[in-house]
């Protein structure tokens, strides 16, 4: 399905990056797995790699715009060019118990928006030279249902991402590049539903008609939007999250 792709898939050092990375390789692609945490990253191109497909592991902060440029240059340099950006390193379990939007340090604030809405940005701008290059591109940014719940400065950073994804498809559709969002529901992944408090996975149980998904349930949907059935596709934000948000 992906044969002579080349993706990028940010965060994928464990959970759902891991799986993204994972489920890209399988189809064929060749894989680069940038991560701010090298050490998952590796052992997860590790794994991708004992099993016969074509990986590269690179520490990546996708907040810091030369970081970004050089796991771009890295891609292209290690297996040709850059087709697929999978932007899905973001903090969220770091924000839990810093305080409402009133009270949380400004710090913190600018740090969250840092990695979750201009680091996707960062990583897009470096893809692009090589994309526009093949004149065909697939970026796919992670959104959250949080995005669509008046949330805190998580849910904010991710409302931001589906009006980026709006923006950017419009403004590369030019050039091939197709650009749509994943908003996930609540993942078991030990950032994500696995640390969620009993209390808080009983609501979660009794409020949403399929309630916990793993990663590999994401799978399915990123490989719809980097694969060639979803040519005709750019702008659009793909709710999986088991019934939870309702959108028109």
């Amino acid at each position: 399905m992906l044969e002579g792709k080349v993706a990028i898939v940010t965060g994928a050092g464990g959970g759902i990056g891991r799986a993204y990375a994972k489920g890209l390789a399988e189809a064929g692609a060749a894989v680069v797995l940038a991560d701010i945490n090298i050490d998952g990253a590796q052992a997860a191109a590790k794994e991708l790699t004992d099993a016969g497909h074509q990986v590269l592991a690179v520490r990546t902060d996708v907040s810091d715009e030369e970081s970004a440029n050089a796991m771009a240059a890295t891609a292209a340099e290690q297996f040709g060019s850059v087709d697929i950006l999978v932007n899905n390193a973001a903090l969220m379990a770091e924000i839990v118990g810093q305080g409402t939007l009133t009270t949380m340090s400004i710090d913190m604030w600018n740090r969250t928006m840092a990695v979750n809405l201009t680091g996707p940005l960062l990583c897009v701008r470096a893809v692009v030279p090589y994309m526009r290059e093949r004149g065909y591109g697939k970026v796919v940014n992670q959104s959250s249902g949080g995005a669509f719940m008046g949330a805190n400065a998580y849910g904010i950073s991710k409302l931001g991402i589906v009006s980026m994804t709006l923006s950017l498809a419009r403004e590369l559709a030019s050039f091939g590049i197709r650009v749509n969002a994943i908003a996930p529901g609540y993942v078991n992944t030990e950032a994500g539903a696995v640390a969620a408090p009993p209390a808080l996975r009983a609501m979660i149980e009794k409020s949403i008609p399929f309630p916990f998904g793993d990663p590999e349930d994401l799978v399915p949907g990123l490989l719809y939007l980097v694969g060639p059935g979803s040519d005709w596709v750019t702008g659009h934000t793909l709710n999986i999250d088991g019934g939870w948000i309702p959108r028109t």
